[in-house]
């Protein structure tokens, strides 16, 4: 078997575990020559660079992670230079649209393939545009029937009509040409419409963001335009957590009307105009009207107060759920399983919510060993025992193609906070996550001012983190070791259950986070211990009890709970 340097890996002799070294690939070539990328187990032979991906292990030879390939999308035909037909246009001319506005946005009409009538039909073409090119159309018949090119790309209707200073968004590709018709062409229409009440995992809906991101990050300011009914809310919810509550504005409709369509058919250009210039600034954290919030009030009022979201175990009903906003810390003596836990109730979540999740976890790596515990707990079998018991490739691979619709991976070359945030951000807007894990936070490169004393930079740390999970209304968690433990008694080989005080830095883990959370392993048990709950809807202080699974890192509620 080969040796490390015989792959050009050098590292200090008597050296054991897990260590971090410099890449012989790509250090060279970086700015950072001596900085150590290069991720090592000494023990199992392996080894993975976080900066150039280069990965191997000793036993099976050099490799490398598969490249994902940009996908290829399909075109559809040219639009030809062909007038509407009289039909359509007389259509459109009924819907307010003029013929202006339909030959500036090329709207012509096809005989196109319905799959809803299993045959051709004459239809409507909305063609999406980038950079003067057709990327995607839309068709519509006479009986509502919609489609778009099969395997063509996502793209937002009207992007070619993007300007930096302002952008209004609507939900239909009519709403679109109405508020062109009223002289608002910075307009784009989402292309797949609102997500239906009641949908936990909605984010392949907002697959344009990814050619999009970019782009929007040059506009200044954002005008929610959609429909007025739950899934338009629903909506606009979204939109205004993706691009920031504070450059965004909402529109409120005429009475009686429910979209931009409706109101210039109803009201007319004049009314259009008034209802976009009278959009009112979206909520921002920390500041708070009463037409902002009454809507809310009269909710509790009528329903009572709404908790989190159940964890998937019983035996944690009324002590924890999960709660966009909040931000909550989990400690625990190391080795008693805190990030396993914490990666547990992730799972429970994606599968029962459809909640998405982006994970910075520097100790797992390389990351296909966290997605490997990530496999285990999602199929429920053991990746590596041998037998009947372990997974198949089957089942692999399609909890891999499962997995890849609820978790991404954040790794930074520098992992510092504001860097992992800045990331996490962008994970915010392109892929809309809903919850944001940091493990361990001694893990990441932190860079303290002089000036600042450990204490002051655990407050600001704290703060930014607590501020982030409002801002963008996601859980966010962050793993943090303990390093003042108790024994239980003098020469005794057990530990107290450790509280947030007995982290580093300072008093602040505990009181600045929303939740606290311990987790213990006793000798044939684990305890979770909810050790603070700032509010009092999703859950209170209290202690459930767990068995585990050593082969698939499951967790069950135990028979007796204490």
């Amino acid at each position: 078997m080969k040796s490390f340097l015989d792959y050009g890996i050098a590292f200090a002799p008597g050296a054991a575990g897990e260590i971090k070294t410099t890449c012989p690939k790509c250090s060279e070539q970086r700015k950072k020559k001596n900085y150590p990328c290069l991720n090592v187990n000494i023990e199992k032979g392996v080894w993975h660079c976080w900066h150039c991906d280069w990965s191997g292990t000793l036993a099976g030879g050099v490799w490398r992670e598969p490249i994902s390939k940009k996908p290829v999308y399909s075109k559809p035909k040219p639009i030809e230079q062909s007038k509407i037909s009289a039909t359509w246009r007389s259509w459109l001319i009924r819907r307010g649209i003029s013929d202006q506005t339909i030959a500036e946005n090329k709207i012509v009409n096809r005989l196109v393939y319905m799959p809803q009538i299993e045959g051709e039909a004459d239809s409507v073409c909305f063609p999406f545009f980038r950079g003067g090119e057709i990327i995607n159309c839309k068709y519509r018949d006479k009986d509502k029937n919609f489609r778009m090119v099969a395997g063509a790309e996502r793209l937002l209707y009207g992007f070619d009509h993007i300007a930096d200073d302002c952008l209004i968004w609507v939900e239909g590709e009519m709403d679109k040409l109405s508020l062109y018709e009223a002289g608002f062409k910075s307009c784009v229409s989402v292309p797949d419409g609102a997500p239906a009440p009641g949908t936990k995992n909605y984010s392949s809906k907002f697959d344009y963001f990814d050619a999009a991101t970019e782009r929007l990050k040059l506009v200044k300011h954002h005008v929610i335009a959609v429909d007025n009914d739950p899934p338009g809310q629903a909506l606009q919810a979204e939109l205004i957590r993706r691009l920031g509550p504070a450059i965004c504005s909402i529109v409120s409709w005429p009475k009686g009307c429910k979209d931009a369509n409706d109101a210039l058919i109803k009201h007319g250009k004049a009314a259009t105009v008034e209802a976009i210039i009278q959009a009112r600034p979206a909520p921002v954290e920390g500041v708070f009207y009463v037409d902002d919030i009454y809507d809310n009030l009269l909710n509790l009022y009528q329903k009572g107060a709404v908790g989190g979201v159940d964890t998937g175990w019983p035996n944690l009903q009324g002590i924890y759920s999960v709660r966009p906003g909040d931000f909550t810390v989990i400690t625990g003596i190391p080795g008693h399983g805190k990030s396993e836990w914490t990666d547990a109730l992730m799972i429970n979540i994606a599968k029962t919510q459809g909640w998405r999740f982006a994970l910075c976890s520097p100790e797992n790596q390389p990351c296909e060993l966290h997605l490997k515990k990530l496999v285990e707990k999602w199929v429920g079998r053991p990746f590596f025992e041998r037998g009947n018991d372990r997974l198949s490739l089957e089942e692999l691979n399609r909890a891999c193609e499962e997995l890849r619709s609820y978790f991404s991976f954040i790794l930074p070359e520098t992992p510092t906070l504001d860097c992992i945030l800045e990331r996490a951000r962008v994970e915010v807007l392109r892929n809309g996550i809903n919850g944001l894990l940091i493990d361990p936070w001694n893990e990441l490169e932190h860079s303290r001012p002089a000036a600042m004393s450990e204490t002051e930079y655990i407050s600001d740390s704290l703060r930014k983190m607590r501020q982030f999970a409002r801002q963008n209304n996601i859980a966010l968690w962050v793993v943090a070791h303990p390093t003042k433990m108790q024994r239980i008694e003098k020469g005794s080989p057990i530990y107290e259950v450790p509280t947030p005080y007995d982290i580093a830095g300072s008093a602040n883990w505990r009181n600045k986070a929303d939740n606290c959370i311990t987790v213990y392993r006793n000798p044939d048990s684990v305890d979770v211990h909810v050790q603070k709950i700032r509010v009092k809807d999703i859950g209170r202080v209290g202690t459930a009890r767990f068995t585990y699974k050593v082969s698939t890192g499951e967790y069950f509620p135990a028979k007796e709970q204490p």
